[in-house]
């Protein structure tokens, strides 16, 4: 059993990685190219993968540049 949680574990810290919110704006980008695709909207959803992945990497560059300020 130790090694299923072992394996789950590092799959987890693999996808997930530092950024919570980086890998969860990853798969609504994915989902939401998906359900474009799925409706007939091909090019759309082709355009909305890379705009959204370079979205949300720009929000977390500007999470890491600009931390909010904690109260001290």
């Amino acid at each position: 059993m130790a090694f299923v949680h072992s394996f789950l574990a590092f799959w987890a810290d693999f996808l997930i990685g530092d950024d919570w919110a980086l890998a969860a704006g990853v798969i609504v980008v994915l989902a939401l190219a998906r359900v474009l695709n799925q409706n007939g909207f091909d090019t759309l959803a082709w355009t909305v993968g890379p705009i959204g992945v370079l979205l949300v990497l720009a929000v977390s560059l500007g999470r890491a540049v600009w931390p909010s300020k904690s109260p001290a």
